[in-house]
């Protein structure tokens, strides 16, 4: 073993055990050491925030379309296949889209139980392949303060949907929908007690400026997101 290597190696373990003692220190099991932890968090001031509307729903809508994406408002999730069919007849679609089967795409499973025949969508309730055009999902909660959409994965919430088709179509709840990201990050500790693998946040389309300062969208994901607000 080299010197660098083994002072590397000891700097790495200082860091660990002071790490441990802070942990213990109070002593407790570790549900004691978890309160005490969460308590902390709970009253750990806020740093400088703008000031969000009391509508939060009207916020978020309004600074999801900053984000260039659509939003509609739908009363109930039973019209979620027909809105999403009306959104996909005004896309204007090159040919080569148009003929394939834009109609078609997948969503994530707490969708499966609707009648999307009904609106004349074909969507399969699986993980996409990648090749799929259209992928619907929901969100775990939406931030009005940016518009954003909140994404954490797991088996019955697959990233690739949100990520990979040319369209996003996503579902928020009114009641989801969150000031910012203090109270967002909260609601997973609450419901979730642990972060998942992966937390996504999604504002809009995918888009670069790095080509020539000019902003493109569809550059690292969908070309563009619509918004159901239910509720």
């Amino acid at each position: 073993m080299t010197t660098s290597t083994s002072n590397n190696r000891a700097a790495r373990d200082a860091v660990l055990q002071r790490v441990r003692k802070a942990v213990d220190a109070g002593g407790g099991d570790r549900t004691t050491v978890r309160a005490r932890a969460d308590a902390y968090i709970a009253a750990h001031a806020h740093g400088p925030r703008p000031v969000v509307p009391e509508d939060l729903g009207e916020q978020f809508i309004r600074r999801a379309g900053d984000m260039a994406s659509s939003v509609e408002t739908i009363g109930d999730r039973r019209e979620i296949p027909a809105a999403v069919a009306r959104y996909l007849d005004a896309l204007v679609l090159p040919p080569l889209l148009a003929a394939q089967k834009a109609h078609a795409g997948v969503c994530w499973p707490e969708f499966a139980d609707l009648d999307w025949a009904g609106s004349g969508l074909a969507i399969e309730a699986r993980p996409t392949t990648g090749n799929d055009k259209l992928g619907i999902t929901g969100c775990f909660c939406a931030l009005a303060e940016t518009g954003t959409l909140v994404m954490l994965s797991g088996v019955d919430t697959p990233t690739g949907t949100t990520l990979l088709p040319d369209t996003h179509i996503a579902v928020v709840r009114r009641e989801r929908i969150v000031g910012g990201m203090e109270e967002a990050f909260a609601l997973i500790r609450s419901e979730r007690g642990a972060p998942p693998r992966a937390i996504n946040m999604i504002s809009g389309p995918s888009r670069t400026g790095d080509i020539e300062q000019t902003i493109v969208l569809g550059a690292h994901g969908p070309y563009r997101v619509h918004i159901l607000v239910v509720g």
